[in-house]
C-alpha cells in the first residue's frame, strides 16, 4: 500500500476509484475515457481562468453594450426635455403676448405716453422677440423646477 492509497483499495483526492478495480479491458478503457474527459473539462475551466486577454475582451465588449444601451436612453430622454422645453417656450411666447396685449390697454388707458408704451409697441411690434424672451423664461423656470425635483426642497 502507498501513501496515496487507504486501506479499502482508493485513492485519495477528488475521485475516489478502486485502484486496479477495473473487472476488465472493457471497464478499464471506459474509466480512462471517463478520466479524460474530467481531466479535459478541468483543462478547459483552467484556461478560460488564464485568458486574461479574452475575459478583458469580453469585458469590454459588455461594457460597450451597456454604454450604447445608456446612449440610447440618454438621447431619447434629451429629446423628451427638448420637446417639453419647446412646448414651455410656445406656452410662455403666448402668454408673453396676452400680457403684453393687455399691457398696452392698461398703458394706453392709464398712464401718458412715453418709454413704458414704446416698448409694449415694440414688442408687439417683434412677437419674435417677445417670444425669446418667453422661451428663455420658461428655460429658466424648467431647470429651476427640475434642479428641485433632483436635489428636493433645500
Amino acid at each position: 500500500m502507498t501513501d496515496a492509497t487507504s486501506r479499502d483499495g482508493t485513492r485519495s483526492g477528488s475521485t475516489a476509484q478502486p485502484v486496479g478495480g477495473a473487472k476488465g479491458p472493457d471497464e478499464l478503457r471506459q474509466q480512462i475515457e471517463q478520466t479524460r474527459g474530467e481531466l479535459g473539462d478541468t483543462v478547459e475551466e483552467l484556461a478560460g481562468k488564464a485568458d486574461v486577454k479574452g475575459r478583458a475582451k469580453a469585458r469590454a465588449a459588455d461594457l460597450k453594450d451597456r454604454a450604447g444601451a445608456m446612449t440610447v436612453q440618454l438621447r431619447s430622454s434629451a429629446a423628451h426635455a427638448g420637446h417639453a422645453a419647446q412646448d414651455k417656450a410656445g406656452r410662455a411666447g403666448r402668454t408673453a403676448r396676452h400680457r403684453a396685449g393687455r399691457a398696452q390697454d392698461t398703458a394706453e388707458r392709464h398712464a401718458p405716453p412715453g418709454r413704458a408704451r414704446g416698448a409694449v409697441r415694440a414688442g408687439l411690434g417683434h412677437p419674435r422677440a417677445v417670444l425669446v424672451a418667453g422661451a428663455a423664461a420658461g428655460v429658466v423656470v424648467a431647470a429651476g423646477l427640475a434642479r428641485r425635483r433632483h436635489h428636493g426642497p433645500c
